[in-house]
C-alpha cells in the first residue's frame, strides 16, 4: 500500500502569511495590563527630570508638579508617534519615549534661579534643536551601516550596565540627602521585590509570567505600606483633572547659547535612540533598517518639538523598557501604544498618576535590577555573534566598554572639562558608542590588507566578511519583502 502524502491542504495559513509579533494585537485586558507594566517601569524616569529641573530654576512645588504631569502627557504623545506613527514618522516598534536625562544638566545651567523666564528659554532652545534634528534625520539615519554586531553589542551592553546604577540608587531610596538613604530597610525591600519578581517568573506560566514585573511591583508596594515606606498624601492632594495648558510658563524665548547647548543634547539623544532601536530590533526579531531608524528619529524629534508646547521637555528612547520587552517576550507595538495612551491619561488625571507614584523607589529598584540586567544580557548575546576572535574586534569591545564605564565607575573623572562637553562625556552610552564606531571604522573599514599570503578560501572568506561589514550586514538585515506584512507601507522605500 502506497504511503499517504503528509500534505494537509487545510492545515492553516503558511507561516509567511502570519503577522509578525510586532504587529499583533492582544485581547484588551492583556493589552492594558502589559501596557501598564511598561508605564510602571518608566514612570520614575519620566517624572525625575522635571522633579530635578523645577526646583533648580526656582519653581514652586505646585509648578513642579505641573511639569511632572506635562512630562507624562508629552511622553505618551511621543510614544504613540513611535509605535503607531503616520506618514514617514515612527519606528513602528515597541519603542517607549520619555523625558531624556541627557538634558537635565544643560537645562539647569540654562534656567538656574530664573523662574518662568528660565523655563521659557529652555523650551525655546528645545524647539529649535528639535526642528534642526528633524531636518537632519534622513542624513543621520544613514549612519546605521556603521553599526555592525561588534558596535551594537557593545552599545547594548553599555545601555544595560549604565542603567544599573539607577536601579541601585532607587534601591537605596532615590534621594542621597534623605535620612534613610541606603538603609537596610530600603535595601531589604528592594531585595524582597527582586526575589518576588524572580520567583513569579519561575512559578507562573503564560500571561501571568509576562506581567511578573507588574505583579512584583504590586506585591512589593503592598508589603511597603504597613512598613510606612509609602503614603497616600500624594493621592489625597492630587487634582482629579488637570490639562497641561499650552505655554503655561509663557511664550518660548530664544537664546543662542541655550540653543547650541540643546542642539548638542539632541545629537546625543539621536545617537542613543539609534543604538536603542538597533537593540530593540534584534530583540523583537525585526532588525532596524535605515527606514526604521529614520522614522524613529523623526518621531523622537517631532515629539520633542511638540513637547514644549505642552510644557514638556525633550523626549528620547527609554532603554529600561527594552529590557522589559526582552524579559516578557511580548513584542507587540500595540502594547506599548496602550502604555502611551495610559501616559496621556495620567497627564490629564493627576489622581491616576499619583496611584503609580505610590510604588516606593526601593521596590522599583529591586525590579529595575532584573530589567536593566536583561538589557546587558541582550548585549552580551549580540557580542557572541560578533566574531570577537577575528581581527581586532575584541580590542574594539574592550576599548569601547572601558571608556563607556568611566562615567559609571568614576563619576567625577571629567570634572575639569568644560560643562558643554559634559553633556556627551557624562553619558557612558554616548562615549562608548562613539569609540566603538570610530575603532570599527579604523580596524574594519579603512586601509587595504595584504592578501598575498592568504589561500584562495581565506581570501574569499575575507572578501565576504568585508562585504558584510561594508554593507552593514550583521547590524541591519533587510527583511525579505514577503516575510511579513510591511508595518508601514507609506514610509520611505528601503534604499
Amino acid at each position: 500500500m502506497a504511503a499517504q502524502p503528509r500534505f494537509q491542504p487545510d492545515a492553516g495559513p503558511a507561516p509567511e502569511d502570519r503577522k509578525h509579533p510586532v504587529d499583533e494585537t492582544l485581547p484588551p485586558f492583556k493589552m492594558f495590563t502589559s501596557g501598564l507594566q511598561h508605564v510602571a517601569a518608566m514612570y520614575a524616569g519620566v517624572v525625575a527630570p522635571p522633579m530635578i529641573v523645577g526646583p533648580a530654576v526656582g519653581l514652586s512645588a505646585r509648578d513642579t508638579a505641573f511639569l511632572m504631569g506635562a512630562s507624562l502627557f508629552t511622553a505618551g504623545i511621543a510614544t504613540l508617534l513611535q509605535t503607531l506613527g503616520f506618514w514617514k514618522v515612527g519606528a513602528r516598534l515597541p519603542f517607549v519615549n520619555g523625558v531624556s536625562f541627557a538634558g537635565v544638566t544643560p537645562m539647569i545651567a540654562i534656567g538656574k534661579d530664573r523662574g518662568y523666564d528660565g523655563i521659557a528659554v529652555i523650551f525655546g532652545a528645545i524647539i529649535v534643536a528639535s526642528v534642526l534634528g528633524f531636518v537632519l534625520t534622513p542624513y543621520f539615519s544613514k549612519l546605521v551601516r556603521f553599526f555592525p554586531p561588534v558596535v551594537t553589542g557593545t552599545v547594548i551592553t553599555l545601555i544595560g550596565v549604565s542603567l544599573l546604577p539607577v536601579a541601585f540608587r532607587w534601591a537605596q531610596g532615590g534621594d542621597p540627602a534623605a535620612p534613610g538613604f541606603g538603609s537596610m530597610k530600603n535595601i531589604g525591600m528592594a531585595a524582597l521585590t527582586f526575589v518576588i519578581v524572580l520567583g513569579l517568573r519561575k512559578l507562573l506560566r503564560g500571561f501571568l509570567q509576562q506581567i511578573a514585573i507588574l505583579l512584583g511591583l504590586v506585591a512589593g508596594t503592598l508589603v511597603a505600606i504597613p512598613l510606612g515606606m509609602t503614603g497616600l498624601d500624594a493621592l489625597r492632594d492630587a487634582d482629579p483633572v488637570g490639562f497641561p495648558t499650552p505655554f503655561h510658563f509663557g511664550a518660548p524665548q530664544f537664546e543662542i547659547a541655550a540653543i547650541i547647548s540643546m542642539c548638542i543634547v539632541m545629537l546625543v539623544c539621536m545617537t542613543e535612540s539609534t543604538a536603542d532601536m538597533l537593540a530593540l530590533g534584534r530583540i523583537v526579531d525585526r532588525p532596524a533598517d535605515e527606514r526604521t531608524i529614520e522614522g524613529g528619529l523623526r518621531a523622537d524629534t517631532l515629539g520633542s518639538a511638540i513637547s514644549p508646547l505642552f510644557n514638556g521637555f525633550m523626549c528620547s528612547a527609554f532603554a529600561q523598557n527594552i529590557g522589559l520587552v526582552a524579559m516578557t517576550k511580548v513584542r507587540s507595538r500595540y502594547v506599548v501604544a496602550a502604555g502611551g495612551g495610559i501616559l496621556v491619561l495620567l497627564g490629564l488625571c493627576p489622581v491616576a498618576a499619583s496611584v503609580i507614584a505610590l510604588v516606593p523607589l526601593p521596590v522599583l529598584g529591586g525590579a529595575g535590577i532584573v530589567l536593566f540586567g536583561s538589557v546587558a544580557a541582550s548585549g552580551i548575546q549580540t557580542l557572541a555573534s560578533a566574531a570577537l576572535e577575528k581581527g581586532e574586534n575584541a580590542l574594539i569591545v574592550a576599548a569601547a566598554v572601558g571608556i563607556g564605564l568611566i562615567p559609571i565607575a568614576a563619576p567625577e573623572f571629567y570634572h575639569a572639562f568644560p560643562k558643554d562637553l559634559l553633556v556627551v562625556l557624562d553619558s557612558g552610552i554616548s562615549t562608548g558608542c562613539v569609540v566603538a564606531i570610530v575603532l570599527n571604522l579604523a580596524f574594519n573599514h579603512l586601509g587595504v590588507k595584504d592578501r598575498s599570503s592568504e589561500t584562495p578560501s581565506d581570501s574569499q572568506s575575507q572578501s565576504e566578511s568585508e562585504a558584510e561589514s561594508e554593507s552593514g550586514v550583521g547590524a541591519v538585515v533587510e527583511p525579505h519583502p514577503d516575510s511579513h506584512p510591511d508595518p508601514h507601507p507609506d514610509a520611505l522605500p528601503v534604499r
